[in-house]
């Protein structure tokens, strides 16, 4: 039996991190990988996704060249077996980093296998076993599938399995018509296949505001992405060398036959298969461990970060996560899972930046709020881009004058949004902003004018 001062399960975003910092403290650690190094961002989530939205980005402005006067020959043809090659040669440069600097550090043991409790303090992988005062558990999600009938007989793409794809689909029919469902349907539409989005709510990504999903409707619409929201799947069948599936649309059934299926309709910890049980760890009804505001578990010593804790659900909050653990741990600094503000993106062109309240979220409290919205086709930087889908929205609360929340859906919302969210950790008014001279042309330069334009919300 080894023993150690602290056992990691995983390599996700946490993982690593926390390996150095406790080496770095003159800890004796381990860390367990039971299969791809960098967990979900690096292998199957961020990182290839986003790189596979860049060849997407790539094709499609392309194809819009007349509009910037640029003449292009011939019929724009997208090479899937390179654009997967392109995507992963980065991967791998992200997953092969994280696994040689853990396998140089010193101090630091590295399992290759699959880790799991035997006992509270006690984890068993391959034919080791080991043992830690100190655990942290790091496992990640994977997707749900639903019980649909007729699923388990027909073949099926996930977000993990979508990374082996180097084939242009004829027709890829999606399930899920939110953040994941989303950037693959616009990616592969502008691949060239055809794309069809079954949502079982009544709009897309309905967390977010209603201005907001519409938007985002629209201009998937107008690139031609078949959306059927408010639709239930009720069964999936093979027909032939293609996938039928079969919809319940209010009452009215109808079916979309397709040449592959994505299941893109949420994620499940992989918790299922650690032997939480038998350390006496508490989970959620669905299996996410429960951890309380510095990411302890019910059992002391050990603590549970990433995906698995259902804390965040994204790399921005696995690495807070890292480094709420480490600051109590190490730091002598109380940093807490509630002191942080709700903040992701969605990765369609043009991006959604999100922070904080959404405007529903606001009226529910029935607080005295301001809002201001201005059309992204008014913003300079985007009309000499020719990107002007979108709008951006800011809310304050009226007496406080503090930011409650933003919508940034357009041109870079995704790194503009910072400017406001830095200013609500800092919990300055909103005049701070609004006084400040940003540089033109950008899209960041609009937002004191936008603060210089609220008005009551109705």
């Amino acid at each position: 039996m080894a023993n150690y001062d602290a056992i990691i399960i995983g390599t996700g975003q946490s993982g690593p991190a926390l390996a150095l910092r406790l080496v770095a403290a003159g800890r004796k650690v381990a860390i367990i990988e039971r299969k791809l190094f960098g967990g979900t961002c690096v292998n199957t989530g961020c990182t290839p996704t986003k790189t596979l939205v860049a060849s997407a980005y790539a094709a499609h402005v392309v194809r819009r060249a007349a509009d910037y006067g640029v003449r292009v020959e011939g019929a724009v043809k997208v090479d899937m077996k390179a654009v997967k090659a392109r995507k992963d040669a980065v991967v791998a440069l992200s997953r092969d980093g994280v696994e040689q600097s853990l396998k140089a550090l010193e101090g630091c043991t590295v399992y290759e296998g699959h880790g799991r409790f035997v006992a509270e303090k006690k984890v068993a992988v391959n034919a080791s076993e080991l043992t830690a005062d100190r655990i942290f558990i790091n496992v990640g999600a994977r997707a749900v599938i639903p019980p649909i009938p007729g699923l388990d007989h027909v073949p099926y793409l996930t977000n993990s399995s979508m990374m082996d794809v180097d084939f242009l689909p004829a027709h890829l029919i999606i399930l899920g018509g939110s953040y994941v469902g989303l950037e693959f349907a616009q990616a592969y539409r502008r691949f060239g296949s055809e794309v069809t989005v079954v949502e079982a709510a009544p709009r897309l990504i309905a967390r977010e505001d209603e201005d907001v999903s519409q938007a985002v409707a629209d201009f998937l619409k107008e690139e031609g992405i078949d959306l059927r929201v408010g639709s239930k799947v009720i069964g999936v069948e093979k027909q032939g060398n293609s996938i039928a599936v079969k919809l319940d649309s209010a009452g009215k059934n109808s079916q979309i036959v397709g040449t592959h299926l994505l299941v893109a309709v949420g994620r499940r910890p992989n918790t299922d298969d650690l032997g939480l049980d038998k350390a006496g760890i508490a989970t959620d009804t669905r299996g996410y461990i429960q951890a309380d505001d510095q990411l302890r578990t019910n059992i002391a010593g050990i603590w549970a970060m990433g995906d698995c804790n259902g804390r965040g659900a994204f790399t921005h909050t696995s690495w807070n996560d890292f480094q709420i653990v480490a600051a109590n741990l190490l730091d002598n600094d109380r940093r807490r899972v509630s002191d942080r503000i709700t903040a992701y993106a969605l990765y369609t062109d043009p991006p959604l930046g999100r922070i904080g309240m959404t405007e529903a979220e606001v009226r529910k409290t029935g607080k005295p709020a301001l809002l201001s919205t201005l059309a992204m086709e008014r913003v300079s930087r985007a009309k000499e881009r020719g990107e002007t889908t979108g709008f951006m929205k800011i809310l304050v609360d009226r007496d406080s004058k503090q930011i409650l929340g933003a919508s940034f859906l357009g041109l870079a919302g995704d790194e503009v949004i910072h400017c406001v969210l830095d200013a609500m950790y800092a919990k300055a008014p909103y005049t701070v902003i609004q006084r400040a001279m940003h540089v033109h042309p950008t899209v960041s330069e609009l937002i004191p004018t936008m603060l210089g334009a609220l008005k009551p919300l109705q």
